[in-house]
């Protein structure tokens, strides 16, 4: 546990209400034939978080704050561009997931009740505690994530199936397939999450007071928490689409348009332990992944223009990075308020993430295979490998739904 931090809380708040939404949506939709999706994932998953934290230790600056020294602003200000309106639908996506099942567990409050709240109590635990208890808090989080792998075992599974659907990919060449798959890997390979893990592992440097001396043993720690944190993501990821796969999809319940319908769905087909278990488990990574999302969002903008920020920072020390991170909450919270759709912004999000991802994924293929930046800490062959296959899987997946959606 004490080797395990930004990697695991990475990789953990992929799982993300909205992340839940898709991954419920898929296995209501087509049963188990996107199964085999968490086992491709993982290793494109690590091999470009690897590369993140690699960037983050042997720069000490961000993923922004790297591009931003080294390559053109325009490339920068795209990247803000793209990012903003992508993490602002996913915290709204995220918020409105947390506040339904709030009101499923206590009907007589309202779920806009349930938003508000949980919005004033991130902003406040965000900006008063200090990095490392934020840290902890958020590492502490992920055990609620266990609750997925419970919930398949409540209803009885067709293991064999199961194993055919992991190992034998299923893909069909229609619109609807393939615009879940691109939300799947947008939802699993975001461009977010570049950016929090480079800038957590400065942060993490910087807490521990080594951050002048990267060595052998420091690299090594962080790739076992890189890849412990996607391994853990992938798992509940599989466990989601499992679960929903089965009970739904043999129920006849095929379209899930939000975490609450899929909580909902499991009550009378799966019992209500299963039904209990999914809606804490939402409101848990909820509390995790908001503040990677507009803490990730933050960074991204503070290190564009300039500005001081860090967690580690008081509210007075860096008043413009908190001042983000609060906006970022607030618009969020707004968009359920002014009958923009969540589901909506859901997929938009997840889409967006899958269309811009190529962009910055050969962006840190660049950047940690530059020995002017890196020095000796480059990519291994192995590395590249799955860097590259990442790229070219998010490449021909935006392609197809391009095409798909113009044809």
């Amino acid at each position: 546990m004490k080797i395990l931090g930004p990697g695991l809380v990475t990789g953990s708040s992929d799982d993300d209400p909205s992340g839940i939404a898709t991954y419920s949506q898929a296995g209501a939709a087509f049963g188990l034939s996107t199964l085999w999706t968490a086992l491709i994932t993982f290793p494109l998953m690590a091999s470009i978080q690897q590369m993140c934290a690699r960037i983050g230790l042997a720069t000490s600056h961000g993923l922004a704050g790297t591009i931003k020294t080294y390559y053109s602003k325009p490339i920068l200000y795209l990247m803000l561009l793209f990012s903003f309106p992508a993490i602002i639908m996913n915290i709204s996506a995220d918020i409105a997931g947390m506040g339904a099942v709030g009101n499923l567990l206590f009907p007589s409050i309202h779920a806009s009740y349930f938003c508000f709240f949980f919005t004033i109590l991130l902003l406040v635990l965000i900006i008063y505690l200090p990095y490392q208890k934020i840290a902890a808090v958020l590492k502490y989080l992920c055990i609620v994530l266990l609750v997925y792998l419970i919930v398949p075992f409540l209803y009885k599974q067709d293991w064999i199936a199961v194993l055919k659907a992991t190992f034998i990919p299923t893909i069909t060449f229609d619109k609807n397939f393939i615009g879940i798959l691109v939300a799947i890997l947008g939802t699993t390979i975001s461009p977010y999450l570049f950016f929090w893990q480079t800038t957590m592992e400065v942060e993490d440097m910087k807490s521990k007071k080594n951050h002048l001396i990267v060595n052998k043993k420091i690299i090594r720690e962080m790739k076992i928490d890189v890849d412990f944190g996607m391994l853990f993501s992938n798992i509940v990821m599989f466990f989601i689409i499992l679960t929903t796969g089965t009970v739904l999809f043999n129920g006849g319940i095929h379209q899930i348009d939000t975490v609450e319908q899929a909580a909902q769905a499991l009550k009378p087909l799966a019992g209500d332990s299963a039904y209990l278990l999914f809606a804490i488990g939402v409101i848990g990574t909820g509390l995790l992944a908001i503040p990677v999302l507009s803490g990730s969002l933050s960074y991204i903008i503070t290190e564009t223009f300039g500005w001081k920020e860090g967690l580690d920072k008081k509210f007075s020390k860096a008043k413009g990075f908190y001042i983000v991170i609060a906006i970022s909450l607030i618009l969020g919270l707004a968009m359920n308020y002014i009958g923009i759709s969540p589901v909506k912004a859901l997929i938009y999000s997840a889409i967006l993430y899958g269309l811009t991802a190529p962009i910055l994924i050969a962006i840190i293929l660049h950047i940690s295979n530059n020995k002017k930046i890196m020095g000796k800490d480059t990519n291994t062959k192995m590395i590249n490998l799955f860097g590259f296959a990442a790229l070219a899987l998010m490449t021909a997946a935006g392609v197809t739904l391009i095409y798909m959606q113009l044809t």
